[in-house]
């Protein structure tokens, strides 16, 4: 079941993902970037999955490379972990679903 991603921005990370109080996943990634957009359909599906559980975040790094900067993201996809304003977690590149689900599940509860 896929569902619909939070659209992190420059403007709105702090307080949408940084102060929400809910553990986000954050999906840096760009439209030239090939793995990218493999794994942008595991990032609808886990939008679905964690309804109501997670936040789950794409931020474009192009639109918005304050946020990319601050969190020194050198290659993308990097998928970032928030849980109570902090990154938890980090994971580079297209990996699949289960392992995904797996570290978010560690940090969710």
């Amino acid at each position: 079941m896929s569902g619909k991603y939070f659209e992190a921005t420059d403007q709105n990370f702090q307080a949408e993902i940084l102060d929400s109080g809910k553990v986000a996943l954050v999906d840096f990634w760009a439209a030239w970037c090939g793995p990218c957009m493999m794994l942008g359909p595991v990032i609808e599906e886990l939008a679905g999955d964690y309804e109501g559980k997670a936040i789950i975040a794409k931020l474009n790094v192009d639109d918005n490379p304050n946020t990319a900067a601050k969190y020194g993201i050198r290659s993308i996809p990097t998928m970032l972990i928030v849980k109570d304003g902090n990154v938890v977690d980090q994971m580079v590149g297209a990996l699949p679903k289960n392992m995904i689900s797996k570290k978010l599940d560690e940090h969710i509860g």
